[in-house]
Parts: structure tokens; sequence; C-alpha cells
């Protein structure tokens, strides 16, 4: 809980009256100004005993005033979570390189850019070759030559059965037409590899260029080509993502890896585009541990409301571990102090008119309804309870005891 200079410079305000005037009414009935009225120190009225620098006093009168109240930690069912970081993830199969099926010039690119989004089997742009023309033409001449040999490999077969013909004729044509069949079922192959349809082709519809086409639907993470350019099969053109499959990849610290279970709940943002939170839920706890950074891999399946997808953009997470019981404390009870938290402690059973309060430094956790978990950093002293109601008061009555003791 955080206050404002001006908030505990009122209370320390009203601390500092109320001890004035308790410091009045001491010393109403006797002799003013009159020094050889005042009691020595072994006369049995002796001056309140000193307090240490740095120690927290109230008497039971300001206590019950300030309707300061003590009691111990609740443990409570609270909604906590496990902090987590990580990016936006695909699978293998949701992300696919285009690349060209043969070496050439890139020829009527589409004027994509990163980002835009491409349907399965649009043309991306044509890629141009000579040898295409080329294999094309050596389809048409064996096919050609093939029909021939065939013809004649028929007439051969007859001659023979007539017995005017040679069986050597009829074998040797009989490779020839096989050596032929298989020699154009290989270009057939490649060219229909090039997306050239053979069964329609002939000498009046030989083409140069062959598409390139997205293998399927996604958004474009990169682009690396342009017109004009000559390529290679082994070269990316551009990379598509499908989002389909999106999922988180989170990481997790080993001292945490113990309260994550599937099906947990996840809730997330991606501090690049802006405060939304999105929600998601664990999937998959990962099997192996990072021996460097001592986390363990969570895949988690995202909810329907989902951010923009950026490849590789950072994301921060929360995985929200359900009715853990914890030991928590009212959310008043912890005074914010810059960067460290603290609560207060007091042994309330005291016969004394004071009480000395002791401070406790504390690392605050979640908070649920009114409820904050709590780990402490020391040991609060046996006897001594916690300032349930109230601490803000006792935090500045330890703020006024530094005013006095600067004055």
């Amino acid at each position: 809980m955080k206050f404002t200079n001006k908030s505990i410079l009122s209370v320390v305000a009203i601390l500092l009256l109320f001890s004035c005037g308790n410091k009045q009414k001491e010393g109403n009935g006797h002799n003013h100004g009159d020094e050889t009225t005042q009691h020595s120190e072994d006369d049995g009225h002796g001056q309140r005993e000193e307090h240490e620098e740095g120690e927290i006093h109230l008497t039971k009168n300001q206590i019950k005033t300030m309707n300061i109240q003590f009691g111990d930690f609740s443990k409570i069912k609270i909604n906590d979570y496990v902090n987590a970081t990580g990016t936006l993830g695909l699978p293998p199969n949701a992300l696919t390189s285009v690349s060209a099926k043969a070496s050439g010039f890139i020829k009527n690119s589409n004027k994509y850019i990163e980002g835009s989004y491409v349907k399965k089997g649009v043309i991306i742009a044509y890629l141009e070759n000579p040898e295409f023309i080329q294999h094309q033409q050596k389809y048409l001449e064996v096919a050609a030559e093939l029909v021939f040999d065939q013809q004649e490999l028929t007439r051969q077969k007859a001659l023979v059965e007539s017995n005017a013909g040679v069986e050597k004729n009829v074998q040797k044509l009989q490779s020839e037409v096989n050596m032929k069949t298989a020699t154009l079922k290989g270009i057939a192959k490649q060219l229909a590899y090039l997306g050239i349809n053979v069964d329609k082709l002939s000498p009046d519809n030989i083409i140069e260029r062959v598409p390139i086409y997205a293998p399927m639907g996604g958004y474009i993470t990169s682009i690396k080509m342009h017109n004009g350019m000559y390529v290679s099969p082994e070269l990316e053109l551009m990379e598509i993502v499908n989002e389909n499959h999106l999922h988180l990849e989170l990481d997790i610290f080993e001292n945490d890896i113990a309260n994550v279970k599937e099906e947990q709940k996840i809730s997330y943002t991606v501090p690049a585009l802006g405060n939304t939170v999105y929600n998601g839920e664990v999937h998959i706890i990962g099997k192996e541990f990072n021996i460097e950074n001592k986390t363990v891999r969570i895949h988690g399946h995202l909810e329907k409301v989902r951010p923009r997808f950026i490849k590789d953009l950072f994301i921060e997470a929360k995985i929200w571990l359900t009715d853990q019981t914890v030991q928590a404390l009212p959310e008043k009870a912890i005074i914010k102090d810059g960067a460290s938290s603290y609560i207060y402690v007091a042994n309330d059973k005291t016969a004394d008119d004071e009480m000395k309060f002791e401070q406790i430094m504390v690392i605050p956790g979640t908070t649920d309804k009114g409820f904050t978990s709590v780990k402490l950093i020391g040991e609060i002293p046996e006897g001594m309870k916690i300032v349930t109601i109230g601490a803000y008061y006792v935090y500045a009555q330890s703020k006024a005891g530094e005013l006095e003791h600067e004055h």
C-alpha cells in the first residue's frame, strides 16, 4: 500500500499534536518557570526513559484512539499466479518457405509487402527460363519419334509373322520404343513439376515462363525477391505463416514448475501492441530443462480474441494457479515504502502503558478480495502479533519519530 508525502505529513502532524497535548496535561498543576520545583531523576517521579533512535512507540491510549488492531496470518484460497515471458509461436507445419522449382528470372511479381495476406494457390510471380522451352521442345520431339517407332515396330512384327521380316529388326525397334517411352515419361515428370501440363502441350502452345504459387494461405513475414532477379531453388523467396495454429511459447523458472498444470488459465499482454489483456490456457508442459536459463517451456492455446501476429514479438504472461491456499494478510496491513514492503508487529499483551512496534520486511504477492499473499523476509519475534488494522498510523508514527530526531 503506497502513500503520498502529503498524506503522511498530515498524519504525522496529528500525532505530534496528540503527543504535545499529552505533555501539556502532564505539566498542569506544577510550577512553571521554577526550576527548583522540578523532580530529580531519583525522587520516584523521574522522566520517562528515552527511546532509542528508530524505535516506534505508541501509548495504549493512542492505539485505542487510532483503532489499531492485531491479528495473525490467514490461510485462504487466493487466485495466485506465476509470472512467465515468451513469444507467440507456431508449429513447424504452420510456416512455409516459398522458393522457385528451377533456376530462372522473376517476372510479373505481385506487389506484396510484409504483413500482406495471401490465399493458398494464388500466383505470386512467374519464373522465366529458356530451358523451359527446350524441355517442351524435347518432349514433343521424343513423342513424335516414339509414335513413328511404335508404328514401325508394329509393321516389323507383322512381317516376322508372315516370315518376311527379320526378328533382329523387331528386337532393335522394341528397345528404341522402350528407351523413348522412358525418356518421354521422365521429361513429362519434369514439366509437371514445373507446372506445365503435357496433356495439352503442342508446338503451338509452348510457354517460356511458369507460375510460382502460394503453397498455403497466411501472412507474409518476409520477402526476398523482385522482378528481374535471377533465383535458384535453394533460395527462399518468401516466408508465409498461418495463424490458425498460433500458440504461446512461455518460459517459467524451475521453482514454479511444481505449481503449473495443464488447463490452467493464462492472461498475457504484448507490450509492443498496447495494454490489452488476452487469454489462453496451458496445453503442454515441456519435458526439457534449460540449464542455462533455469527454465522450462510451456505451450499454451489461445482463445479466439488474439493479438495481431508479429513473429518473435515479446509477451508477458501470468499463469493462474486456481484455488491455492496461501499465507495472507489484509491488504492494508502491508505498507509499501519505496521499493520495500513492511508489516508491523507488537506485543499486545504487555502490561506497560506503551507498546513497542517492530518493522518486518515482506514480499507481497497476489491481492484478491482484500487479502494479499505474503512471504516473510525475517522472523516475527515470539509473543508478537501483526498489526492488521491501522498499520498506516504506525508507519506515520515512525516518520514522526524521524522528524523529531532531526529536529
